[in-house]
């Protein structure tokens, strides 16, 4: 343990994970509509409303999810993530890289067309 860690950090570290998911084909602006749903919400309720909204963003954004509480779960030995109240402590969407492209436009022009992706990092703590 170096100096700057005190035991009671190395606690709280522990308490919380994360998960990303990188180059996810779709603009950065509609997965933050949907992540701005989930944010400060509890794991199980994110959960539902996610398998049940209609954005085609909210697959990938619950499998994230479900990673998240893997990870919390593997960190702290095999614990319970529904006995300890986990909440999405933080989510947060950057764009990724753009794919350009080119698109036919009239008397021999072409119009660029910008594929975006997005990066998603999602952070889930316990609420205690």
């Amino acid at each position: 343990m170096s100096e700057s860690e005190t035991p009671d950090s190395k606690l709280k570290n522990k308490m919380e994970a994360v998960a990303k998911l990188n180059n996810y084909p779709t603009g950065p602006r509609k997965m933050r509509l949907l992540a701005d749903v989930i944010r400060g919400m509890e794991v199980e309720k994110a959960l539902a409303i996610l398998e049940h909204h209609p954005q085609h963003n909210a697959v990938p954004l619950a499998k994230l999810l479900k990673s998240a509480i893997s990870n919390w779960e593997q960190k702290n030995n095999g614990a319970s993530a529904a006995d300890s109240g986990l909440v999405v402590k933080t989510v947060f969407v950057d764009g990724g890289r753009v794919l350009k492209r080119m698109r036919p436009a009239p008397q021999g022009r072409g119009y660029r067309v910008r594929k975006r992706s997005n990066h998603v990092t999602l952070i889930v703590d316990s609420k205690n």
